[in-house]
C-alpha cells in the first residue's frame, strides 16, 4: 500500500503522523511511504532520517495526498487539506468532528474514509487516544501554574506554596487518562488537589493507588460548583468518545472563583467543557472571561512534538499495519473497537456520536447520512 505522511499545518502543531521507527516497520511488511519534506523537522526527525528508513521524500502536500492510499496525520485536516481528501482514500487521523460540523460535512463532501484516533476502543479504553491524553494531563497543570502566576494576569499564587502559606487548590473533572494525569502532576507540585467524576468505581481505584493523595468526589453539579469555587485551577477532562463533550463549568459557577483563578480544558479538541470554552493557540493560549483566565489550547501535547510523536506512533503504528497488510475493511472488521474508529465513508456518517453532535447543525437526515460502521465494514 502507499502511505503518505504531509506535514501539519494546524496553528503552532509540530507533531508528525510518523516516524522513521515507523517507517522502517511499514517498508519492511512490503509497503511504500511518502514523507513531504520537513514534516518530521519539529519532532526531531530529518528528512535524511525518513530515507534512511527507507521513506521516499517528495516537496509538496499535494503530491502526497494526490498519492497515498492511506494518509496519516495528527490533526483533523485544516485549511487547503479540506480540498484534497477524496473518495477512495483512507484518512487514519485525530478528527474530532463532533465539535466541528464544517470539517465533518468537508470530510462527508470528499467521500473519503475517515478513521479517527480518538474513536478506536479496546476492552473499553480509548488506546490511540490515550498516549496524547497523558501527555496532555501531564501538561495542563504546569500550564496552569505558569498562567497563575501574577505576570500572565493569573492571582499569583504558587500551586505548591511553601511553609506558613496556603497550598494552591485544583479541582480536577473527568477521571480518565488525562484527568489521572493532571491529578498527578498538580500533586506533585504540591497541590491540594480533588478529582470529580461519575464512575465511583473509577474513584475508588484512583483512591487505591494514589493511596489517598488525592481528594475524589463524585461529580455533580452542586459537587462541580462547590469544587470550582473553592479552586485557584480548574482542570476540565471530560470525554465521550466521538460525541461533543458535556458542559459541566457553567460561567455561573465560573463566576464564584477568586479573581485570576485559571480554567484548562483539555476537553476542547471535543468543543470543551466548560460554558465558556472556545479553542485558542499555543501563540496566545489565554483569554479571559470575568476575572478568570481560560486555557483552550486545542493541541496541548504540540508544545512537546518529540515526546508526543513517538508516543502517537508507538500507539497507532500496530492499527496501521493491519490497514496497509489486509485493507481497511479486512482490518476493522477483525477488531469490533477498530470497526468503532471508523467515523465516516463514501459520503455518510458511521459514528452514532457524531451524526447526534452535527446533524443539527448540517440540517442532515438519519436515513440517508448515516450508515451504522458494522455495516459499512461488512460491505
Amino acid at each position: 500500500m502507499l502511505i503518505g505522511v504531509p506535514s501539519e499545518i494546524k496553528n503552532t502543531e509540530f507533531r508528525v503522523g510518523l516516524t522513521p521507527a515507523g517507517v522502517t516497520e511499514l517498508v519492511h511488511h512490503g509497503h511504500e511511504v511518502l514523507v513531504q519534506s520537513g514534516a518530521g523537522v519539529g519532532s526531531g526527525s530529518t528528512d535524511e532520517a525518513y530515507v534512511e528508513a527507507g521513506a521516499r521524500i517528495v516537496e509538496t502536500a499535494e503530491e502526497v495526498w494526490d498519492q497515498a492510499v492511506l494518509v496519516l496525520k495528527v490533526k483533523e485536516p485544516v485549511g487547503p487539506e479540506l480540498e484534497r481528501m477524496r473518495r477512495g482514500q483512507v484518512l487514519f487521523t485525530y478528527l474530532h468532528l463532533a465539535a466541528d460540523p464544517r470539517l465533518a460535512r468537508a470530510v462527508m463532501d470528499s467521500g473519503a474514509t475517515a478513521i479517527a484516533y480518538e474513536t478506536v476502543t479496546r476492552n473499553g479504553a480509548l488506546p490511540l487516544l490515550a498516549p496524547m491524553s497523558q501527555v496532555a494531563g501531564r501538561l495542563a497543570p504546569t500550564a496552569g501554574a505558569y498562567h497563575l502566576t501574577e505576570a500572565q494576569g493569573g492571582s499569583g499564587i504558587l500551586l505548591g506554596g511553601v511553609p506558613g502559606t496556603r497550598r494552591g487548590r485544583v479541582a480536577v473533572i473527568g477521571a480518565g487518562v488525562a484527568g489521572e494525569s493532571a491529578a498527578v502532576i498538580a500533586a506533585g507540585l504540591g497541590a491540594d488537589v480533588t478529582v470529580l467524576d461519575i464512575n465511583l468505581d473509577r474513584l475508588a481505584q484512583l483512591d487505591t493507588v494514589h493511596q489517598g493523595r488525592l481528594r475524589t468526589m463524585a461529580s455533580s453539579q452542586l459537587h462541580i460548583a462547590e469544587a470550582v469555587a473553592d479552586a485557584d485551577l480548574v482542570i476540565g477532562s471530560v470525554l465521550i468518545p466521538g460525541a461533543a463533550a458535556p458542559k459541566l463549568v457553567t460561567e455561573e459557577m465560573v463566576a464564584s472563583m477568586r479573581p485570576g483563578s485559571v480554567l484548562v480544558d483539555i476537553a476542547i479538541d471535543q468543543g470543551g467543557c466548560f460554558e465558556n470554552s472556545r479553542p485558542t493557540t499555543h501563540q496566545d493560549p489565554t483569554y479571559r472571561v470575568g476575572e478568570q483566565l481560560y486555557y483552550c489550547v486545542a493541541n496541548i501535547p504540540g508544545a512537546v512534538p518529540q515526546t508526543s510523536t513517538a508516543a502517537l506512533t508507538n500507539a497507532t503504528l500496530p492499527y496501521v499495519l493491519r490497514i496497509a497488510d489486509r485493507g481497511w475493511r479486512a482490518a476493522l472488521a477483525a477488531e469490533p473497537g477498530f470497526t468503532e474508529g471508523l467515523n465516516a465513508h463514501d459520503g455518510v456518517l458511521t459514528h452514532r456520536g457524531v451524526l447526534d453532535a452535527v446533524a443539527g447543525p448540517l440540517g442532515l437526515d438519519p436515513e440517508t447520512d448515516y450508515r451504522p460502521a458494522p455495516e459499512v465494514v461488512s460491505g
